[in-house]
């Protein structure tokens, strides 16, 4: 299979917008109206977030969800959106325990017309990922997409320790990119200083979170990242806000924070 023009030019369109310092900026989506809510809102791209996919499917996040539901998910994402905007899909760890299974996801998501992934390193060996990682490339360079490969490095949870979590992120990144990584991805609230550091010990871009804990997008750009995402947190500012509805009707009895909503029919609109 070799994929569209049209995809491979969504493809390079994507990948010259990680501009350090002109970061990309994403709003992760987890169905079809999610996403096209961030298109209508002007995303450049569209991101999914695998746990609000989980989430949205009646599964826990973190490698629970069946391979084949997080891809009719992701179907039906590219779908409503993908042929107007770069897609790219946070794959969780490719949805296998071995480099083969790897490969299989994503060349059916690149079937898709998806042009970027996001694959998780879960602290696995740095070695053992690269493999991952090489899979990947190869099953999108099977396919002739120049797809953006971006290596989610999971040592956020090291954050305590500054000088640990500095040293062991830059290794596991060079060995990524070694392995066919276009950029990495780093979880947590990471200080400007850090991401400074961070953006100048390694050669790819640098895709960091964003939230109500974080600096803000021109802080997170002026220390030079390339890429911002806010990953699962609108997914579950969303539910936060159902869960805020349903304390004050059950408690109250009345519906006053339905007030900020998007009206029917701006959303039937979107279809």
């Amino acid at each position: 299979m070799t994929v569209p023009a049209a995809q491979r030019a969504r493809a390079e369109v994507f990948r010259s917008l990680h501009v350090p310092g002109d970061p990309l900026v994403l709003i992760n989506a987890w169905d079809p109206v999610s996403a096209r809510i961030t298109e209508q809102a002007g995303v450049r791209a569209i991101a999914t977030t695998s746990a609000g996919i989980a989430w949205a499917n009646g599964s826990a996040d973190g490698h629970r969800l069946d391979r084949a539901v997080a891809l009719q998910a992701l179907r039906r994402i590219m779908d409503a959106v993908g042929d107007r905007l770069p897609l790219t899909a946070d794959l969780e760890d490719g949805f296998g325990d071995a480099p083969g299974a790897v490969a299989e996801t994503v060349a059916e998501a690149v079937a898709m017309g998806v042009v970027g992934v996001n694959l998780e390193d879960s602290l696995r060996a740095p070695g053992e990922q690269a493999e991952r990682l090489t899979a990947a490339r190869t099953a999108a360079e099977a396919a002739g997409c120049p797809l953006f490969l971006n290596a989610r490095i999971d040592t956020h949870s090291l954050l305590g320790d500054a000088e640990r979590w500095m040293a062991e992120t830059v290794t596991r990144a060079r060995a990524y990119a070694e392995a066919g990584a276009d950029g990495i991805l780093v979880l947590g609230a990471v200080p400007v200083t850090a991401l400074r550091e961070l953006v100048g010990a390694v050669d790819l871009p640098v895709n960091v979170a964003l939230d109500a804990t974080t600096p803000a997008v021109a802080e997170l750009a002026a220390a030079g990242a390339a890429r911002i995402s806010v990953g699962s947190a609108v997914a579950e500012a969303v539910h936060a806000a159902m869960l805020r509805t349903a304390h004050e009707v059950l408690g109250e009895g009345v519906a006053t924070s339905t007030a900020e909503r998007l009206p029917w029919g701006r959303l039937n609109d979107l279809f």
